[in-house]
């Protein structure tokens, strides 16, 4: 077995559309917990989230916890009355798991991007439809980019004296006249790529491309496995219950829940143990050498 990172892309791909796709579309407060701090775990280990990114993570998690109980009201457990609206415990469970489920797939995300680079991505969709390749590796470049161009010419307006936040309508004109020129420079620059790939002959022939990644045994493995923790955790899901409204009844520890919750949770632990196995048989090469 290779580490994480040298898996074939398309082994990866199928392994966070997995893990996605039980966490995005369940509403298991178990599942869902298993998800957010493994998920929080494989963020730390492979460093793609920064601190900045915990804090705002967990800011988000709070406002969508309250969020869901201040307009729904619905639950039979009454905690207190606010403006002469009931906020039920139920509706405050649903609330904190609903959050959970955002932060786990943000945190997902985030390590599916550090995992999955734009040679990769081109890779993976390249075969299937080379403009769709090449919209969303420039879809995913440019987000970088106008993080670095708005910085930069905020930068410049206030070397220039142009730029003053001291006030709130100062500010917005401010911004206003940042995400203006940011527009423009961005415009022009399309088109100067866009003349440039004709100029090059793009499209005007049979694609090619240098792929350096090729499936292997492992490769494959790694897919059957994925996709069988995956099939035993859905079926862990449908003999389950979980019921919020009108009062919460949660049946997640049947026998199936059980084994579908450690499936999960394996599943979710994959990249870990392949990293933390691959490190330690590292570690006894180097000291039998």
């Amino acid at each position: 077995m290779k580490r994480f990172s040298d898996l074939n892309p398309i082994a990866t791909a199928v392994y966070y559309m997995c893990v996605l796709g039980i966490t995005m579309f369940s509403m298991q407060p178990l599942m869902l917990c298993i998800s957010l701090v493994t998920s929080i775990l494989t963020c730390v280990y492979d460093r793609s989230v920064k601190v900045k990114g915990h804090i705002f993570t967990a800011v988000l998690f709070l406002i969508a916890a309250v969020i869901n109980p201040l307009f729904v009201h619905n639950g039979v457990t009454v905690l207190f009355y606010l403006n002469d609206n009931p906020f039920t415990l139920e509706a405050l469970v649903y609330g904190i798991v609903a959050a959970g489920m955002i932060a786990a797939a943000l945190y997902w995300l985030r390590s599916m991007s550090a995992a999955l680079s734009s040679d990769k991505i081109m890779y993976i969709f390249g075969r299937f439809s080379p403009k769709i390749a090449l919209i969303i590796s420039m879809s995913l470049r440019y987000i970088g980019l106008f993080k670095e161009r708005f910085r930069k010419i905020q930068n410049t307006q206030r070397a220039l004296g142009l730029y003053d936040d001291g006030n709130l309508i100062d500010a917005l004109r401010g911004r206003a006249r940042v995400l203006s020129i940011l527009i423009t420079w961005t415009l022009e620059n399309g088109i100067v790529t866009a003349e440039s790939m004709e100029a090059r002959g793009y499209m005007s022939g049979r694609r090619t491309s240098y792929a350096p990644y090729r499936i292997h045994m492992a490769d494959i493995s790694f897919i059957a496995l994925s996709l069988a923790l995956t099939a035993i955790a859905i079926i862990g899901l449908r003999n389950t219950q979980t019921v919020f409204y009108p009062d919460m009844r949660f049946e997640l520890f049947t026998p199936w829940g059980i084994a579908g919750a450690a499936a999960f949770a394996l599943l979710c632990l994959l990249p870990i143990i392949i990293n933390i196995k691959e490190a330690v048989k590292w570690r006894l090469l180097i000291s039998k050498a």
